[in-house]
């Protein structure tokens, strides 16, 4: 019987490399000679071509063009831009802090405690720690609709943008994901019109592509302003 299963691998691996020609490369992949089509035989390759199809198949269910893969590392964010020590998130819950923050060190680099509203939940919070600063407009997201065009200077201007950058409750921004409008809401429905604007503001600002999908779930959002108006 070892005999056997030895012989039956050796055909197996006889009949691939018959049908693969080519060594693999680093990635765990080649392309075959004879209909010049790279194939997949490992990891890496194997989890990249996943995601690949994956990006594929979001791009046509929200009706728009296929882009490149998304690497986070290509979006610089969290930036000390001025060389303070305070970087971009440090900035942001400085600026939106509803009373004056403290520090963890006397250096006055990171954020402990302040006072921050979060739009998404409605929640307030004190801590620094229990809060994510949010890519309204997702970076992931932003790759796919235009961004992955962008030269390097432009990813960072929209990762560091205090238009883009709101501190939320860490529990929301991870459940939101890269979630348009149509995919994620805020669970504050208070906060809905604001949203709306907010979003559409920055794909205009910098002219990110809006799926029809996306644009309903806009239209519904901004037609809350409405209702609010109307509020006595």
């Amino acid at each position: 019987m070892p005999n056997q299963l030895l012989v039956g691998l050796l055909i197996v691996t006889a009949s691939l490399a018959h049908s693969h020609p080519g060594g693999l490369d680093k990635q765990g992949g080649h392309t075959n000679r004879t209909n010049d089509q790279y194939h997949c035989h490992r990891e890496p390759c194997l989890t990249l071509h996943r995601q690949q199809q994956q990006a594929e198949q979001e791009a046509r269910q929200q009706q728009r063009a296929f882009s490149g893969l998304y690497e986070r590392g290509d979006w610089p964010h969290w930036l000390d831009e001025d060389g303070d020590c305070q970087d971009t998130r440090a900035e942001i819950l400085i600026a939106t802090s509803q009373v004056p923050v403290t520090f963890t060190r006397d250096d006055r680099c990171t954020v402990a405690s302040g006072r921050w509203h979060d739009p998404y939940s409605g929640d307030t919070f004190t801590s620094a720690g229990e809060l994510d600063i949010d890519h309204l407009v997702p970076l992931r997201h932003a790759h796919g609709h235009g961004g992955d065009d962008w030269e390097e200077r432009h990813r960072r201007q929209f990762a560091n943008d205090p238009a883009n950058l709101l501190p939320v409750s860490a529990s929301a921004n991870r459940s939101k994901g890269a979630g348009s409008p149509d995919q994620w809401l805020p669970a504050n429905r208070d906060y809905w019109c604001q949203y709306g604007q907010h979003w559409q503001r920055v794909k205009q600002r910098y002219r990110l592509l809006i799926t029809p999908p996306e644009q309903q779930a806009i239209d519904t959002l901004l037609a809350t302003c409405q209702v609010a108006e109307k509020r006595p």
